[in-house]
């Protein structure tokens, strides 16, 4: 019941969003996997568009805070997909982190956000995203923080392999 359930719902989203697939997705778990991964595509996709952010840089800082969990949080607070902290997502208008699309929306911005304040420096911003802007400004550059160097090394691996 469940698999054909789940069947019928992905033929609908194929219809409104075709995947760059040609073969149907497998039942059970798979098919919910694979239906997940296309909403998260569609979500990156269209948030990194909003905001003018590369899409790859966008899915690489996702996978890399939350590994595309909406549910995800974090010790210190952050929330949802990409991990926003609760002042930050007041700031970008985000009312519910946990919102897939409001969290996408907002972290995409915020990348733009960061990437305008370091003028175009993609390993700059995400340094910032991941330490805040005002470490980077004081330091000068990347924080000698091992968590940010860990994450920073993390997103560019993620964002250099992913396909353009």
């Amino acid at each position: 019941m469940i698999a054909a359930d789940l069947a019928a719902v992905c033929a609908r989203i194929d219809a409104i969003d075709p995947p760059a697939r040609a073969t149907p997705p497998a039942q059970g778990a798979t098919a919910f996997g694979a239906l997940v991964a296309r909403e998260s595509s569609r979500l990156v996709r269209e948030s990194a568009a909003e905001a003018g952010v590369d899409p790859r840089l966008v899915a690489a800082v996702t996978k890399t805070e939350s590994n595309f969990d909406p549910r995800a949080t974090s010790s210190t607070g952050a929330a949802g997909l990409m991990q926003l902290m609760p002042e930050t997502a007041r700031d970008l208008g985000v009312s519910d982190r946990y919102d897939p699309a409001q969290n996408m929306r907002g972290g995409s911005h915020y990348l733009r956000q960061l990437l305008d304040r370091f003028h175009g420096d993609v390993t700059l911003a995400i340094a910032a995203y991941n330490a805040g802007p005002g470490a980077v400004e004081k330091y000068g550059g990347v924080p000698p923080f091992a968590e940010t160097q860990a994450y920073l090394t993390r997103v560019m691996e993620t964002y250099r392999s992913a396909k353009p």
